[in-house]
């Protein structure tokens, strides 16, 4: 029997794994080129083979004279077809690619936090199009919002596992972006176990969190900042809490030495979590939470003479789509009016939207009706966004996306 030769030794390498190429238009680069993001559908050449590409795809995206532009993650079914990853056309998405991403953000994070409770990646701001994962301790919880990501969650649990070894990986697939992205709603576990509630610290408090059940991911890490800033004006009020879900601005005041604090929500559940957090804080003597919508228990309230020194107003999103701004502005300028009926004079007003597509401005003149429907003047004493672990994309206005007032009224 012939010796083995080194042809059949050394077995050849594997054929390379090409992405499809997909041509832009000319001059479909320059919004990019100047930072932003996203590519959308038509500054992209639309042929055949372009919809022929499966939803989520990596692709490197050339200019109209064939220079490579990038890689993004392409879906040929969405307004929003291309999410740019990285300038270098050559770049390898795996494993690396997400371990150096994340573990950029995680350094931010641990520069502003000293305990491991916040929004670890949010999304673009972070350099990761559609991805979100928020922390709470050793769970962490994520969202892939597109088609791309949700094909890539294998490797970026990988990623993380390796960087933070987590006891617990929660996806919270069920967000209406995955809709627009053709991708199902679904909850599920990656790793390791969740039974029932779970803690987050914040500003020396501890509340109590649903990663699967819960909206969203189960906290709104986002209104931390706010929630400490009420929280400054809250000594020896009566405090309103509307939409209080699981108790984060109620406690807060609470714990900052409020008189009282009357908590609202439509949501049994969150209620009963505030519940918890309040006997857990013993804040339980001058909390008091109950079920009810806003907007039929808010009049009730004002006819009965019932008046606040701080009243709070963090509604959920009323405009999910550009096609509800008009219905969305309408409500925020009714919530606005019914919240400014509640506050006593002299006592404070916070109202917030956390409506990507309603703008500070409009949002901002919703307000100012509604103060004026109500017959009440007052000023604006902060003006303020999302907190740190939120951070904004510079050339994306989407990632701003909460907006809230502060004021003081006559």
């Amino acid at each position: 029997m012939p010796s083995d030769t080194i042809a059949d030794i050394i077995a050849p390498p594997p054929p390379a794994i090409t992405q499809p190429t997909i041509k832009l238009q000319p001059g479909g680069h320059r919004r990019a080129e100047g930072g932003h993001p996203w590519v959308y559908s038509n500054e992209i050449v639309m042929d055949a083979a372009a919809k022929a590409v499966p939803a989520g795809s990596l692709v490197t995206l050339h200019r109209s004279d064939d220079r490579p532009f990038g890689v993004a993650l392409f879906n040929p079914h969405t307004l929003i077809a291309a999410r740019l990853l990285d300038r270098d056309s050559g770049r390898d998405i795996g494993k690396r690619f997400f371990l150096r991403r994340i573990e950029r953000a995680l350094h931010l994070r641990d520069r502003l936090y000293d305990v491991p409770y916040y929004r670890l990646v949010h999304a673009e701001a972070d350099g990761l199009p559609g991805l979100v994962i928020d922390r709470f301790g050793e769970t962490l919880v994520m969202q892939a919002n597109t088609a791309g990501m949700d094909g890539l969650l294998p490797v970026i649990i990988e990623a993380v596992t390796e960087l933070l070894s987590p006891a617990a990986v929660v996806l919270r697939n069920d967000s209406p972006a995955r809709t627009l992205e053709g991708l199902p709603l679904e909850n599920s576990l990656a790793r390791g176990s969740v039974t029932g509630p779970i803690a987050v610290e914040e500003n020396g408090l501890t509340f109590l969190a649903d990663p699967i059940g819960g909206q969203k991911t189960g906290w709104f890490y986002d209104q931390r900042d706010n929630r400490a800033f009420i929280a400054g004006l809250a000594g020896g009020a009566r405090v309103l809490d509307l939409y209080c879900h699981s108790g984060g601005f109620s406690l807060a005041a609470a714990q900052a030495g409020a008189a009282s604090v009357r908590g609202i929500d439509s949501s049994e559940p969150a209620l009963a979590l505030a519940r918890q957090a309040a006997e857990r804080n013993h804040l339980a003597d001058s909390c008091e939470f109950r079920g009810g919508n806003v907007f039929a228990e808010a009049p009730a309230m004002a006819a009965a003479g019932e008046r606040y020194d701080v009243v709070i107003a963090d509604p959920p999103p009323f405009a999910r789509a550009k096609r509800d701004v008009p219905a969305a502005l309408r409500g925020y300028r009714k919530l606005a009016r019914m919240a400014a009926q509640l506050t006593a004079p002299a006592g404070f007003l916070f109202l917030a939207s956390c409506s990507h597509n309603v703008g500070v401005a409009e949002f901002a003149e919703a307000v100012r009706h509604g103060l004026a429907d109500a017959g009440r003047a007052g000023r604006i004493l902060r003006s303020s966004g999302a907190s740190a672990d939120h951070p904004v994309h510079p050339a994306l206005p989407e990632t701003a996306y909460l907006k809230a007032l502060t004021l003081m009224l006559d």
